[in-house]
């Protein structure tokens, strides 16, 4: 049966939209920054899912090797292994992973990794950038938050690290969300529905299977109860997600600022960002933009 022109224009248009609502014009990037070779997934795997999902670009930097989270193996050998898991991430989730070689545990707010930050957030021509607070129970996941804190206004800098161009425009500055109550607790600005996504992030965080599976479960004593068989061992990790990222009262009242009330009472997964003071403040209009997955 012959296509009328009619209906084959209506098809093509109907394709052109749907490209055009996929591979935006001017494609956000985004630059997320964490300790570890797992951290960058845990804390915003499912906001760059909807990200890469809608065409635009993410990053994910971890600022040390990892070379010694793990019980049995290290150094070297398990820098590699936990290289190769992150670049696994990277084709799972649509993304670009990086991996600096410092020493998992030594990492330090020096100069040189402040400009290591600067490079990268310059590099990637970054609109927004994640990483850590502050307060944390790992030194190496305080002192990111330390030398991302340092880099949020010198990015703009001319005469800082002046090989590499600077940004014309300082970024928004973001915050993971923690549960640390001291000097200061998380303070939830923004919040993303991740609930019909959920699944998609723990594909990426199995990925990482000597932590999830081996390294973590060591630390908490829980390694016997860790299922053997690959099905399994992700629907445990799914239900240990789905806690992890449920809603507590103060969040709810911030997935209803964003999604109302009705919306919100759908929601049971959501990864939530406090905004830096150091970098550019949004107004709620810069933050739909940015976050394009928000309603609008």
């Amino acid at each position: 049966m012959r296509m009328s022109f009619t209906l084959l224009l209506a098809l093509c248009l109907g394709v052109a939209c749907a490209f055009a609502q996929t591979k935006p014009a001017t494609p956000l990037r985004i630059i997320v920054f964490g300790a570890h070779p797992d951290d960058c997934d845990l804390g915003a795997g499912g906001v760059a899912i909807l990200y890469s999902a809608l065409g635009h670009q993410v990053k994910f930097v971890s600022m040390t090797n990892g070379d010694a989270g793990h019980q049995d193996i290290g150094g070297g050998e398990l820098a590699k292994r936990r290289y190769q898991e992150t670049q696994e991430v990277a084709k799972r989730l649509g993304i670009t992973y990086d991996v600096l070689d410092n020493h998992d545990g030594e990492l330090m707010p020096t100069l040189e990794n402040r400009l290591a930050v600067i490079r990268k957030i310059r590099e990637w021509k970054a609109d927004l950038v994640i990483a850590p607070r502050t307060n944390d129970y790992h030194p190496d996941h305080r002192n990111t938050g330390i030398v991302v804190q340092d880099a949020a206004y010198l990015v703009i800098v001319p005469n800082i690290l002046s090989s590499v161009p600077p940004l014309t425009k300082n970024p928004v500055f973001l915050y993971f969300r923690d549960g640390f109550q001291r000097p200061n607790p998380f303070r939830p600005d923004i919040a993303v529905d991740i609930t019909e996504i959920l699944t998609k992030k723990v594909e990426g965080l199995d990925a990482h299977t000597s932590q999830f599976y081996e390294w973590l479960p060591w630390t908490r004593q829980d390694l016997a109860n860790v299922p053997k068989s690959p099905v399994e061992r992700k629907k445990w990790l799914l239900t240990a997600m789905e806690r992890r990222f449920s809603l507590t009262p103060e969040i709810r009242t911030t997935v209803e600022k964003w999604y109302g009330p009705e919306k919100a009472a759908t929601i049971k997964a959501v990864e939530v960002f406090e905004i830096c003071e150091y970098g550019r403040q949004p107004s709620p209009e810069e933050i739909k933009r940015l976050f394009p997955m928000l309603p609008h």
